[in-house]
This record gives structure tokens, sequence and C-alpha cells, in this order.
């Protein structure tokens, strides 16, 4: 079963923290699904650390809702989880954290990406990630290992075998959230907001199912 995302983005009001004020400090000010509303697993697993398969240090797993949640995104959370127990991994994430990460990270001990793409079906990609071997489950699908070289011998590149294209490449967080992955627009609004609320004025609150 596919695993979704959801959730918004909240900003802070800049006179919360003023004598006089007495409203909630946080306030929902979009929805993510206008932004994003892919299933891309790398990006999940590199930002929040869900759906990790190879080990990625996720810039903000397993948080949980910001105790200061808004009330709009507490409602939306509460009534997802009573109406589908198996929602999980809510965690929230502040502009300035997202923008300090290390977007030439890599998961620890893997090598790059292995793509495949059939003829018949060029939209379709198949990911498979590299270590130390060619995966089992790559080598069964082509009925031979992608080269008759390790890993680590084999060059970054692009080669054929029967009618599959094959692309060996490097693979970072940028790779998972950077331009042309649909999380460039989620960052440019919350970097847009943070010409107003600051920094760290500015959260992603999400959640899956």
């Amino acid at each position: 079963m596919g695993t979704d995302i959801y959730g918004g983005i909240e900003v802070r009001d800049p006179c919360a923290d003023e004598d006089w004020y007495e409203w909630p400090a946080w306030q929902r000010a979009m929805d993510l699904s206008p932004l994003y509303f892919g299933r891309d697993y790398a990006s999940f697993a590199s930002l929040f650390g869900v759906r990790d398969d190879i080990g990625w240090d996720p810039v903000a797993a397993r948080r949980g809702l910001p105790p200061d949640v808004s009330s709009e995104m507490k409602e939306e959370f509460d009534k997802a989880v009573g109406t589908d127990p198996v929602v999980h991994s809510p965690t929230w994430v502040t502009w300035g954290e997202l923008d300090r990460a290390d977007l030439d990270a890599a998961p620890p001990g893997v090598r790059g990406v292995l793509l495949l793409r059939h003829d018949r079906s060029p939209a379709l990609e198949i990911r498979y990630w590299i270590t130390d071997h060619w995966p089992s489950g790559a080598v069964e699908k082509l009925g031979a290992p992608p080269s008759p070289r390790s890993p680590a011998d084999t060059p970054f590149g692009e080669w054929r075998l029967g009618s599959t294209r094959l692309t060996y490449e490097s693979f970072t967080r940028r790779d998972a959230v950077g331009p042309g992955t649909g999380w460039e627009h989620v960052f440019a609004v919350m970097k847009a907001l943070a010409g107003r609320f600051g920094d760290e004025g500015v959260r992603l609150v999400v959640y899956f199912d």
C-alpha cells in the first residue's frame, strides 16, 4: 500500500511575543496539496524519515505535532486520525531548517541510484539503490547484472541492456527535493513568507497515511 503526505504551511505572528497579544501565535497559511501532491519516497525519507529504506539522516523526523500547532492544523489532523487509523508520523520543520539543510548529503553506504526505463513504457521508471553489490531485484528483472563490474568499479553513465535503458548516477538530497521534484514550489512559498515572518516563523507541518 502506498504512502501519501498531507499538511500545510503555518506562520507565526510577529507580534506574538508582545504583552498585549492574546491570539494564537501560529496560523495556517496554506495547504500543502496545491504545491506538492507527489509520492516520491526519497523525498519523504530525506526530509521526514518516512519510507526510509536506505538510512537517510532526515531533516525533521518523528517530532509529532508542534505543541503550539494552529487550531486549523490540529482540527484537520484529529479528523484524519479519527477517520483513518493508519495516519502516522506527524512532524514539522521550519523554513530556517530547510534553508540550512545539506542538499549534497547522501545516505551513508549508498553509491548511487540505478534507474531502469523500458522502451515501451518510457514514463515508468524503476529505482534501485546501489551499495556494494548490484541489487538482486535489478538482476532478476534484467536477467543479468547491470554491469560485469561491481558498482564501485562501474562509472556513472547510461547504457542499454536489451529493450531497457539503464542510468547509473549519484543521488543526494538535492535530487530528492530539488528542482523538478515539486518541492521547489513548497520551498519558494516558504521562503517568500519568511521575508515577512522570519526563517523560524514559517514552518511546514505534515503527516502521512
